[in-house]
Parts: structure tokens; C-alpha cells; sequence
């Protein structure tokens, strides 16, 4: 690599270039090589395979750069650095504002137009900065389907907060409407954008957005407390009761079952048919294996490896069968009160 590098300076003399006149693939590749070969390093480990290998390319043929062109890119990434810094902070608004006033009217517009036509804003940035409470009390007049869209593109954890936070009546319909969500084209998400906070977030892309969906709904309500959870659930069973089931099947997959204590594992185990165990056990990693072989006694554990070792090869759809038998087995005991699941975010209570 460092060959092709030298080779690549070395083939000749060229016309001098200004800063404007490099691509954005060129430019990256001379910040790279300005910083050095330990930073850059630290750089490509959240890079892309592809990002990495367009990059490397760019930097093995990259001409000789004159010391102004290099302060001249490396001024161009502080500012670009400083604009994205303000739209974390407040928005594209916000952003704009602020470099306005320390670099003038037009740049600031140069800079943000560069800047949110390489990266994309995701719809609502300026709405997941706001405290959940805060944004409980601001959307939840609004339709279900609007505080469905805002909730998609909300983090789980935040999310959840509100969906705990809404009328009993309005939370399952809006847990159907997530997980029923599919696409969102950009004039929906702009418009809904434009009412709620009389300011529009850029978008990189014409391109559908997509949010929603079961795995989304599911995300969130693993993280909302149990009444809430189970009052959505019940209220989906009755209005939809196959999206009900898809999402109490995700609701806690067989793995989580290392999140179980001891005694609750013992119970499970009491419960749970042999040859069902030794097949749900199969495809799953040694710390769920080992989590159930300290829960037995070493007897039964030997003759569950045995039974394991002698079964041979299973479907893996007979695997995940008997893993849901057992998840079904789980969450009945739960349902009943004879098991605690700890969820995040839940405060531990002994009674």
C-alpha cells in the first residue's frame, strides 16, 4: 500500500488544484493522510468494508498536495465538523443560526447544503433531543397514527416512556399502528414535521423511509413496564389477535432466558418436557447451555448432554419449536406471578 502511494505522488507533475476542485472521496483521502496513519486507523474501524476500500484507493493515487490545500481542507472538515455539532444540538435551524452569525449568511448556507447532502438527517432530530415527559404532554392529543410515526423514529428507551405515558385506550392502537408501519414517503414525514414544530428536517433522500414494523413495537415494549405491556397486549388480542401473538413471540426469545435467576430457571426446568429441552438447546450458545446446566442437578445435567449428544442432528425449525414451547412455558409463569422477568429499566421489588 505505502508502494502504490509513493507511487502514485511520484507519477509526474499535474495542474495544481484548489480546495473546490477535489471530489469528496479526494478530500477525505487528504484528511486521512494530513492526520496520520494512528488516527486514520481509529477513523476506519467505524467505516464501512466498502467506505474503507474506496478510501484506500483514493489515498494510493493521491497526487502531491500543497501545504495550503491541505489547511484549506482541513478548514473545510473543522467547519463541516462545527455545523454537524449545532445540528446534534438544536437541528438544521439552530445550526444555521449559529454559523451565520461566525461565518456569514452565504457560507453558512454552503456549508449546511454540503453537509446534509452527504449525511443523512433522520426525520424528527430535532423532537428525540426532547425530554420524554416534555414530549408526552406536547403529542398526545395528537392522532394515533402521528404519535405511531413520531414513536418509529424515537429511541426504544424513549419510546417507551411515552407509550407507558398515553390513555389506555389510545396505547394499543398506537403498538398496531407501529407494527403494522411499513413506509413513510418524505412529503408525509415533512408535513407531520412542519405542524408539529413549524420547522422542517432536511432529508438526504427522496427515498421512502422506512420505520415501524413488529421488531420495532416489540423493542419498545420490552422496555415499558409489565401493567403497561400487558394491558397492550390483552387490547391487540382482542382487536388483532395474530399481530398479538407475532409480537408475544418476539416479545422474549429463548436466549433472554440468561436473564432469569436461579430459582426462577429451577421452576422452568420443573415444567419443561427433556426431549423439548435437549432440542431447544441445540443452536444456542455455551452461556445459555451452561446458565441451564448449573440449575439441574449433575445427574440430570449428564443426561441431558447424553440426550443432546445422542439426538444427532435436528431442523432447526424443530429446534425453534421446542424453543417456543419453552418461551410459552415462561411467559405463562410469568403471567401467573410464579417468575419476575427483569426488564430494563423496571426497579427491582422484593415483596
Amino acid at each position: 500500500m505505502a508502494k502504490a502511494a509513493a507511487g502514485a505522488a511520484g507519477s509526474g507533475t499535474a495542474k495544481k488544484k484548489g480546495p473546490k476542485e477535489y471530489t469528496g472521496r479526494q478530500k477525505a483521502a487528504i484528511f486521512l493522510v494530513t492526520i496520520g496513519s494512528e488516527i486514520a486507523s481509529e477513523i476506519f474501524k467505524y467505516l464501512r468494508e466498502d467506505e474503507i476500500e474506496t478510501l484506500t484507493f483514493e489515498i494510493a493515487r493521491l497526487e502531491t498536495v500543497d501545504p495550503e490545500q491541505k489547511d484549506a481542507i482541513l478548514q473545510e472538515f473543522q467547519e463541516l465538523m462545527m455545523a454537524n455539532q449545532f445540528i446534534s444540538q438544536g437541528g438544521i435551524d439552530f445550526a444555521r443560526e449559529l454559523l451565520e452569525k461566525s461565518l456569514g449568511s452565504q457560507k453558512a448556507i454552503d456549508i449546511i447544503n454540503r453537509l446534509t447532502s452527504s449525511l443523512q438527517v433522520r426525520p424528527f432530530d430535532f423532537i428525540r433531543r426532547t425530554d420524554p415527559a416534555h414530549l408526552l404532554n406536547f403529542i398526545q392529543q395528537e392522532h394515533p397514527q402521528t404519535i405511531a410515526l413520531i414513536l418509529a423514529y424515537l429511541e426504544p428507551n424513549k419510546a417507551s416512556v411515552i407509550l407507558q405515558g398515553l390513555p389506555n385506550e389510545v396505547q394499543s392502537d398506537v403498538a398496531r399502528r407501529i407494527a403494522t408501519m411499513d413506509r413513510t414517503s418524505p412529503e408525509v414525514l415533512r408535513e407531520v414535521e412542519r405542524v408539529l414544530e413549524k420547522k422542517l428536517s432536511t432529508l438526504s433522500s427522496e427515498d421512502y423511509s422506512a420505520a415501524g414494523g413488529v421488531e420495532a413495537i416489540v423493542e419498545i415494549l420490552n422496555l415499558v413496564d409489565r401493567a403497561s405491556e400487558k394491558q397492550i397486549i390483552e387490547a391487540l388480542e382482542d382487536e388483532d389477535p395474530e399481530l398479538a401473538e407475532e409480537i408475544k413471540k418476539r416479545m422474549f426469545v429463548f436466549e433472554d432466558i440468561v436473564m432469569l435467576d436461579d430459582r426462577s430457571i429451577q421452576k422452568v426446568m420443573r415444567e419443561v418436557d427433556s426431549q423439548e429441552l435437549a432440542k431447544a438447546l441445540k443452536s444456542v450458545d455455551t452461556e445459555v447451555q451452561d446458565k441451564i446446566f448449573r440449575n439441574m442437578s449433575k445427574r440430570a445435567a449428564s443426561m441431558l448432554k447424553e440426550d443432546m449428544e445422542y439426538m444427532g442432528p435436528v431442523r432447526l425449525k424443530d429446534v425453534e419449536e421446542a424453543q417456543q414451547k419453552i418461551v410459552s412455558i415462561i411467559r405463562h409463569l410469568e403471567d401467573t406471578g410464579e417468575i419476575v422477568i427483569a426488564r430494563a429499566g423496571e426497579d427491582e421489588l422484593v415483596v
